[in-house]
């Protein structure tokens, strides 16, 4: 007897998206445990945590890069998440599912947050990296 698929919520996978797509969760969601960038995902958070252990005094801009990066690209990955239309996430994510997407206020809510947060937050690297670069991190 098989049972129906499970209907993936892009509501929930643009949330998993902006909060944990460091980690990889909206990857594992998604796809499952056999995702080749979820792994890649959740394998950042450690690496970061290996550079900052092995080099202590340097910034943790660039020790805790792999993490930033993954942060930065779940954030990206949310906004694409969120804008796909129903009827296409429905084809590519629920073809067998019985049952129909239809996305509301929290995903537009919670869309302008992450655009908001990531922006703020692509801001802030670029700034601190530049700060780095070229102060040797005078200002902060």
């Amino acid at each position: 007897m098989q049972t129906a698929p499970r209907h993936k919520n892009k509501t929930l996978a643009t949330f998993l998206a902006a909060l944990l797509g460091g980690i990889g969760a909206h990857r594992f969601y998604l796809y499952g445990p056999r995702d080749f960038w979820g792994w890649i995902h959740a394998a950042c958070l450690p690496l970061a945590t290996l550079l900052v252990i092995a080099y202590p005094g340097q910034p943790r801009l660039y020790t805790g890069a792999p993490l930033v990066v993954s942060v930065l690209a779940g954030l990206i990955e949310a906004l694409v998440i969120g804008l796909t239309a129903d009827d296409k996430w429905d084809s590519r994510f629920n073809p067998a599912s019985g049952r129909s997407s239809r996305s509301g206020w929290p995903l537009a809510i919670l869309l302008v947050l992450t655009l908001g947060f990531g922006a703020i937050a692509l801001i802030a690297a670029i700034a601190r990296a530049f700060d780095l670069l070229y102060t040797g991190g005078a200002y902060g």
